[in-house]
């Protein structure tokens, strides 16, 4: 079957019904929807259905590596607790206003997008888009394995080679095979895992608390306003903007009459509400125990998991796991629908089933053969973090600007009111992109020395000094480490899209119903 709907809008019909008896219900077993328009007997959901699947997604204890990321930055644990709360609220909030055009669209966020950039100019943020998600599921199926060979250690049960391809490859399948089963399935699933990923994981909590050393704490030195910036950026990438470019795809089951306000709310809640407790506890952790500091960049689930008495080790291990799987659905899932997007015709089960096995050959690559974890996926983060920012500012901008629902059947067709490129769009994410990776460094030179090319703003700037010392080459300077590269691409983004095209917009927008 095609994953693209004909281009026609002639019908009086929204093209989303064009797929008749091809509509999936909430009791099918695979979704075979792809990318076309959903249709309106499909759209039941709720603005409150959208909490389960963010939740569930970012209750992982993961989040509490964060906590030694943000102090190995060199700031106080008071000041991290502050970064973190207004990083995780805003980047969530952001990923809210985005799911906006999914309720207004019926269609994943990579097709809505089209809006912005045209019908094929989108196909550049779209190779961004697969290539962040295809990375993010990678780097939890990394921790569930990681985690599962830690644990196993402190069992003092085997944990070589034969035991982490078997843990590889059973976790990669569960990945795999709820991707492929589709929407409706994993709702249901995220739902279940909420309740049991929350309840361990205030077990975890109240069982860790003899650990922190609230002296210790409270000595960590306070660092610089600079260095607040930095670890802002690192959390925003980290948590909302990670997820910011599918964030369309579960609202687009949204009723036409749900509000705005609340698909932003609920993405907001939903997705901030584990991730600001979780990090501060893990500040607490971190900032008790150099040895777990350390520890968590090589291991980041496995160390926080053996904190725990030798009891509860396995039943937490499994939920531990669950919960970076649950992440690595929703990632996969899609990142199969931006396969789709970029003009791939396959039905959406192999594209979710394609991504699953790029996931598990980069999962065995780091696993057996790379000698670093933490300063690749960061190095990398960084980096796509520049591009998706610049493209987040761009949609966010066209979404708050836009009065009406978005044309459905131009979104498939190039000779639509959406046109196939629009070069203001395509230019403003290049610019920002090259502007950006002027101003963020690789802080993971020695592990991830393909990215030593970043910076390159800093000096002719006077923001930062590049030190080539023998021992090891550096950035000297209190901004050198700020990462301003991710901010200065979300907010030219939005500020170019929002001035430059507000007259296209309303073009487009001609003939089209207001939503008022």
């Amino acid at each position: 079957m095609s994953s693209v709907p004909p281009p026609s809008s002639s019908s009086s019909r929204s093209p989303g019904s064009s797929r008749g008896d091809r509509e999936d219900r909430p009791g099918t077993l695979v979704e075979t929807t792809g990318i076309e328009i959903i249709a309106e007997s499909e759209r039941t959901a709720r603005p409150r259905d959208l909490f389960w699947p963010w939740f569930a997604a970012n209750v992982s204890v993961f989040g509490m590596s964060y906590g030694a990321y943000l102090l190995q930055a060199g700031i106080s644990f008071w000041q991290a607790s502050i970064v973190a709360v207004i990083g995780i609220v805003i980047s969530f909030a952001l990923c809210g206003l985005v799911a906006i055009a999914g309720k207004r669209g019926s269609a994943p966020t990579m097709v809505l997008s089209r809006a912005a950039f045209g019908v094929t100019g989108q196909k550049l943020p779209g190779v961004v888009s697969w290539l962040t998600s295809i990375g993010w599921e990678t780097m939890l199926a990394i921790s569930a394995v990681l985690a599962t060979a830690t644990v196993l250690q402190a069992l003092g049960l085997s944990s070589g080679t034969a035991v982490l391809v078997i843990a590889t490859l059973i976790i990669a399948a569960i990945i795999v095979v709820a991707s492929v089963l589709g929407y409706h399935t994993i709702m249901r699933i995220q739902s279940v895992l909420t309740w049991a990923t929350g309840a361990m994981t205030v077990l975890f909590m109240l069982l860790t608390i003899p650990h922190i050393d609230w002296e210790a704490v409270a000595a960590l030195p306070s660092g610089t306003p600079q260095q607040m910036i930095g670890a802002l950026v690192m959390v925003m990438t980290g948590f909302g903007l990670g997820w910011i470019n599918i964030s369309a795809d579960w609202s687009r089951y949204q009723k036409r009459t749900a509000s705005d306000g609340a698909i932003v709310a609920w993405n907001t809640i939903g997705g901030s509400a584990a991730p600001v407790i979780l990090v501060v506890f893990g500040l607490l952790l971190a900032g008790s125990d150099a040895k777990v500091m350390d520890r968590i960049s090589t291991d980041p689930v496995g160390t926080l998991v053996t904190l725990l008495p030798i009891w509860a080790l396995v039943p937490f291990w499994i939920v531990a796991v669950l919960t970076l799987v649950s992440g690595a659905v929703n990632g996969i899932y899609s990142s199969g629908l931006t396969l789709l997007s970029l003009g791939i015709r396959i039905p959406r089960p192999l594209a979710a089933f394609i991504d699953g096995a790029i996931l598990t050959a980069g999962t065995i690559w780091v696993v057996f053969f790379a000698t670093s974890f933490i300063g690749p996926f960061q190095s990398f983060l960084i980096t796509l973090g520049v591009p998706v920012a610049a493209w987040a500012g761009i949609l966010i901008a066209d979404v708050l600007t836009r009065r009406t629902d978005y044309d459905e059947a131009a979104l498939f067709d190039a000779r639509g009111r959406y046109g196939s490129v629009d070069w203001i769009s395509v230019a403003t994410m290049l610019i920002a992109s090259v502007l950006g990776w002027g101003l963020v460094v690789n802080t993971y030179a020695a592990e991830a020395p393909w990215n030593n090319w970043q910076g390159y703003l800093l000096e002719p700037l006077g923001l930062g000094t590049h030190v080539a010392d023998p021992a090891g080459a550096y950035w000297d300077g209190p901004w050198a480490y700020s990462n301003l590269g991710v901010l200065l691409a979300l907010v030219l983004g939005f500020a170019v899209t929002a001035i430059a095209r507000r007259r296209r917009i309303r073009a487009q927008e001609e003939g089209l119903r207001s939503r008022d």
